[in-house]
């Protein structure tokens, strides 16, 4: 393929390498992946398939048992309440059903995604204006997208109050983090590609956030975590969201809440779509472990450090496991 070609689709990020878009490259019917995105799975990182009969189940937790009852003394309430705990501690990652989006919401949604990474790259980069300069075939999309941001944040917000009762933490301290948080979303499209064992699509790391709210918009499999040293494949219940700890999350609980490794790998035949919405504290926090924690557990495992500077300390490091939460625990 000719350099000049690749110049014209590439898309600079900032201090990111200069990149050709993947899906135009797809486009190209090419056998071979590109050096530069290759990427040899070692043994190491060897698949276990959620249709094995030892496979534990992914934790599905059901909502509505915490929204709908307001005595929280209740039966349902505790029992869904204790899962909710369960799963953070011993997943960091699991389903949520009855979560309160409106499926209408939802297929809008979909639609408008799919349309757009169907919209040729000249329109797509109509994105890269400014919101009031957009075309109406774009500015259709930014108006379901922030109907969905909405609706997330809210159940982002939920999802950590119901976190932090669990925990016992002090409810002042869960709002004073979390109740003006700020959220990003990214979009993923996963063409097929030759040589899917040759090719990573998003190699393994935990995510910096508090929250990750995964919605996957069609049915290919893709996205893995690690539990108990094994990789696991996700297959998401329908209208069903993904939830996973981030590594703020797990700072916040003193270690308590597990952050997950996970990884997305690539399909030779099927195009993998969807969308991730990262749930943070607000950019104002000394983010650490929570007071009434450290006062319960005797013991603080995590520094504090200024949200800004985490961030940065984040973004100027490759993504690697949970390499960058490692250098953020105090030595016991």
């Amino acid at each position: 393929m000719s350099t000049e070609n690749n110049k014209e689709e590439a898309i600079n990020l900032g201090r990111s390498l200069i990149v050709p878009s993947v899906q135009e490259l797809a486009k190209r019917s090419i056998t071979h992946i590109p050096p530069e995105y290759a990427h040899q799975l070692d043994q190491d990182q060897l698949l276990l398939s959620c249709d094995d009969v030892l496979t534990p189940s992914v934790p599905v937790i059901d909502l509505q048992s915490l929204f709908a009852n307001t005595i929280e003394s209740s039966v349902e309430y505790l029992f869904e309440l204790n899962k909710l705990h369960t799963a953070s501690k011993e997943w960091g990652f699991f389903q949520v059903i009855n979560h309160g989006i409106s499926e209408s919401l939802l297929a809008d949604f979909k639609r408008d995604v799919l349309n757009f990474f169907n919209l040729p790259m000249e329109e797509k980069k109509k994105l890269w204006q400014e919101e009031d300069k957009m075309k109406v075939s774009v500015s259709c999309l930014l108006q379901t997208l922030e109907a969905y941001c909405v609706e997330i944040k809210k159940l982002a917000t939920v999802i950590l109050g119901q976190m932090g009762k669990a925990l016992e933490m002090d409810e002042d301290q869960i709002n004073e983090l979390f109740h003006d948080g700020f959220q990003s979303m990214r979009m993923n499209h996963y063409p097929p590609r030759p040589q899917p064992n040759m090719a990573m699509g998003l190699s393994p790391h935990s995510d910096a956030g508090a929250l990750t709210i995964v919605n996957q918009l069609n049915t290919t499999d893709g996205l893995e975590i690690r539990k108990d040293g094994k990789w696991v494949t996700i297959k998401p219940l329908p209208n069903a969201l993904l939830v996973n700890i981030g590594d703020i999350m797990e700072i916040v609980s003193n270690g308590v809440y597990k952050s997950i490794e996970h990884r997305a790998i690539v399909n030779a035949h099927s195009e993998r779509l969807s969308v991730a919405t990262f749930y943070c504290s607000n950019i104002a926090t000394l983010l650490g472990p929570a007071k009434s924690l450290v006062a319960k557990h005797k013991v603080a495992n995590f520094k504090q450090i200024p949200l800004e500077e985490y961030f940065k300390g984040f973004f100027a490091r490759k993504l690697d496991g949970k390499s960058y939460l490692e250098i953020m625990k105090l030595e016991s």
